[in-house]
């Protein structure tokens, strides 16, 4: 029955639905609570608050709402509540306290028009999005109202003011606070969150579940990944949502040249955390302070030590967790990479298409945004971004913007574009990372080929229930082999564009270097970075240059080969990881590199017959003003022995002909006023035929 309300599970809102006061039902539940959208319902967890009903696509027993929402009801994601419909009379007054001290632009006149149709009720805690988070002190009539056209909104002072005679208690400002940043503010890292949470909510909220259990609580959790990808963020999120004190330290700021200050800095920060228990020590860049034990290093044997021991002496059960976060997790101690320490390790990676256009739905939330700009197709270009580096791009677009105009601003899809061509991907830094804007289109024949590599690289990705089905595993690498000039390169940078994944182009000779061990070194490093941002396509050009047949090479290039084999064989283990390598010498290939399981799959790049040839100058000219007396078929038929790209060599030099007889003894000025005159001629290109000569005759 109704009356009876309806019991469901909490779950974290949608990133562009925090700070809003509403909560997500599904159709099941909306139905046996009898309400619509819009209408008001009573969420009763440990407090009672009420929030604005909205639709939710998905099926099951559960509500959808935000972190202010989850506060108020004094709930955390996974807790179980009781919905009732709700009745609300409209607001005569409202008064406010900003928490964090802080409020952005004009309240008053700007909080009425944000919270239109909003319940709030007194100890509430409401977020005006671009203004501030508020307590709500008082209501005129009492209870939880709704904020319509006539309320009359006043902000006092802030919670943390010593002048309003509170002590600050609640804000979100003081030592040992994580500050405001919620589940809703992390993008990307739903299935990271959910691991970290299971690890940390449980021991903290309820540590006598473990008595119960006859085990030990999880003691720690290490988090690694690139920079930027959000290590921090999830820590301070998981602080905030379980109210537990939050201690930081970086690994850096411990360090210090006097004999155990280091290690007393260490005990300081347990002892404070397990004063203040339940409580989250965060410990950032821990392979600073916590790498590798050896004999030449005093110091850092030391802290590592004190470590250990501090991490073994955690008594306070279940009350004290500790998180780690590295970008460098294979320096950190053996030793603490142990059940008992930090009990499990969670990779937080670069965020796929999917989560990049999270990540801009977080950042973007106050921000104006113009009619086109489309975030879905921004967050398919950011080949490579991680969190921080979304951020960057937001921020550099808004910039942009506020040059343009001081008053109204709004961004829009051209500030975005500046602001991508100023910010460079974390993730692929190391190497030569592209978004290619090339496709198959661009490539002219090449049919056979073309076909060829949709098969062996678009359909696993794009089919891939189908491939499991038939249990059929995905090839894992591809080899295209050919006379130089013929498309290659090309063909693999068109292949990236076609199936919109992530593209590292690395040449042979790069990899290499004089030193022992560098060379496999930059070849593991490769790959690694490759899988950190899958799904991705690996291009190796000129693969002959390090990984010709053993023992005809030099000792580099086979150590090389060694290393590139393994990597090839783990590839194989992950179907977001394609390989693909060009050569026009494949006899000089190592044979273990050819055999099935590796680079099994030869694709011959031919030299282009005469119809390819006109295929690829239609390419070419498309864009082209052509005179009428130009005849393409014929020009196809007439350079037997020419590449493709010789074919692109040729057009370029008729186009510089023709750009020459307009600007010829001319001002420039004058000469770019007359666009409308240049014209390619057969002539043009007749002279340029003569020029060029064919690579492959």
């Amino acid at each position: 029955m109704v009356d009876d309300g309806v019991s469901v599970t909490v779950k974290g809102a949608k990133k562009r639905d925090a700070g809003r006061g509403i909560a997500r039902l599904p159709e099941s539940v909306r139905n046996r609570l009898g309400v619509l959208s819009g209408d008001p319902v009573r969420i009763e967890g440990d407090r009672e608050t009420v929030a604005k009903v909205w639709p939710e696509d998905g099926n099951g027993e559960y509500v959808r709402i935000d972190a202010d929402t989850r506060s108020n009801a004094d709930v955390t994601v996974g807790s179980d509540v009781t919905l009732r419909r709700a009745s609300l009379r409209d607001a005569e007054a409202v008064d406010l306290r900003p928490i964090d001290g802080t409020v952005q632009g004009s309240a008053e006149s700007t909080i009425e028009d944000r919270l239109g149709n909003t319940p709030v009720g007194p100890g509430d805690r409401v977020t005006v999005p671009e203004i501030g988070t508020f307590h709500v002190e008082d209501t005129d009539p009492d209870g939880t109202v709704r904020v319509v056209g006539g309320t009359t909104i006043a902000v006092g002072q802030p919670m943390d003011d010593p002048e309003s005679g509170d002590d600050g208690a609640d804000a979100s400002t003081d030592e040992g606070e994580p500050g405001s940043i919620t589940y809703e503010d992390i993008g990307g890292l739903d299935d990271e969150l959910d691991r970290v949470r299971e690890m940390i909510e449980l021991p903290l909220s309820d540590p006598d579940v473990f008595d119960r259990l006859g085990i030990d609580p999880p003691k720690g959790v290490l988090l690694y990944g690139p920079p930027g990808t959000g290590k921090t963020l999830i820590a301070r999120a998981v602080a905030n949502e379980v109210d537990a004190y939050f201690e930081s330290i970086s690994g850096p700021e411990i360090v210090s040249k006097y004999k155990g200050e280091s290690e007393q800095q260490l005990r300081e920060a347990f002892e404070r955390a397990e004063s203040e228990a339940p409580s989250i020590l965060f410990v950032d860049e821990i392979d600073s302070i916590a790498g590798a034990r050896d004999e030449d290093s005093d110091m850092e044997n030391r802290v590592v030590a004190q470590l250990l021991t501090l991490l073994d002496g955690l008594e306070s059960r279940g009350q004290v967790i500790v998180i780690g976060a590295t970008n460098r997790v294979d320096a950190v101690d053996p030793a603490l990479r142990r059940g008992g320490r930090f009990d499990r390790e969670i990779e937080v990676g670069v965020p796929d298409r999917e989560g990049r256009e999270e990540i801009l739905e977080v950042h973007t939330r106050g921000v104006p945004l113009a009619d086109d700009v489309d975030l879905d197709r921004l967050a398919g270009r950011m080949h490579g971004f991680v969190g921080a580096d979304v951020a960057s791009v937001v921020t550099e677009a808004a910039m942009a913007a506020l040059q343009r105009e001081r008053d109204e601003p709004v961004v829009s899809r051209a500030d975005f574009e500046q602001a991508l061509a100023g910010v460079e991907p974390s993730a692929m830094r190391a190497y030569v990372a592209e978004s290619p804007a090339v496709d198959f289109a661009d490539v002219g024949g090449l049919d056979e080929v073309k076909d060829t590599l949709r098969e062996a690289v678009e359909w696993p990705l794009e089919y891939g229930p189908l491939f499991e089905a038939t249990d059929t595993e995905p090839p894992t690498g591809v080899l295209l082999y050919g006379p130089p000039g013929t498309g290659k390169t090309l063909l693999a940078r068109a292949l990236a564009g076609e199936t919109d994944v992530n593209f590292i182009r690395v040449a042979g000779p790069e990899l290499l270097d004089r030193y022992v061990g560098e060379s496999e070194k930059a070849v593991r490093e490769l790959f690694e970075r490759a899988r950190q941002t899958a799904p991705t396509i690996v291009f190796l050009d000129e693969i002959d240059a390090i990984a010709a047949r053993r023992g005809e090479g030099h000792e580099v290039t086979e150590r090389v080969v060694s290393q590139l084999l393994t990597e090839l064989d783990a590839a194989g283990d992950d179907p977001n990881l394609v390989v693909v390598a060009a050569t026009n010498r494949r006899d000089a290939l190592d044979d273990a590199l050819l055999r099935p399981g590796r680079l099994e799959t030869h694709v011959e790049v031919p030299a282009p017959d005469r119809d390819a040839r006109q295929a690829v100058l239609d390419v070419h000219t498309a864009a082209k003003p052509l005179g009428p007396n130009v005849d393409v078929e014929g020009i196809a038929a007439e350079t037997e022995g020419f590449s493709g790209a010789d074919l692109d060599a040729v057009v370029r030099a008729a186009s510089m002909r023709a750009i020459r007889r307009v600007a010829a003894d001319r001002d420039p000025a004058v000469a770019n006023e007359r666009t409308d005159e240049v014209t390619i001629q057969n002539e043009d290109f007749a002279a340029a035929r003569d020029r060029i000569e064919p690579s492959l005759l």
